[in-house]
């Protein structure tokens, strides 16, 4: 007769939401607060335990500081990484509401994330027939 493995102890308690990083956050698009698009979330910025160090048990778990956008297209078909230095942290204390989309409680305006939506709405669907028109 096999013994079985140790039983997990119970998460501890925590404070605030416990959202699902790949569920809740990656991939989602991020609203300011006026509904205006500004970017999707590429990654995640995580305070904690430092890369390749062995986790005491006890070590508090890590908590999402910002979330970080740029160009990524190009490393998801073929693989890698972009350099960090290329990425762009929008800071967590200016998310107001996770959802079916991130909402911001700031103006995109004053990000520089959202450059890529303001170029795509300037100069391709303002192009369009009516493009220049709020469907509201």
């Amino acid at each position: 007769m096999t013994s079985s493995p140790d039983p997990l102890l119970p998460a501890p308690p925590v404070a605030g939401r416990v959202l699902d990083a790949q569920l809740h956050l990656l991939d989602r698009q991020v609203l300011d607060h006026d509904g205006v698009p500004v970017t999707t979330v590429d990654d995640l910025e995580l305070s904690g335990p430092a890369v390749d160090v062995e986790i005491e048990p006890g070590t508090a778990a890590p908590v999402v500081t910002a979330l970080l956008t740029g160009p990524v297209l190009g490393t998801r078909i073929f693989g890698g990484r972009p350099p960090s230095s290329r990425l762009i942290r929008i800071p967590w204390k200016d998310v107001a509401e996770v959802g079916v989309v991130l909402r911001l409680g700031i103006s995109g305006e004053s990000l520089d994330a959202g450059w890529v939506e303001r170029w795509v709405r300037d100069k391709i669907i303002a192009r369009i027939p009516g493009g220049r028109h709020d469907p509201r």
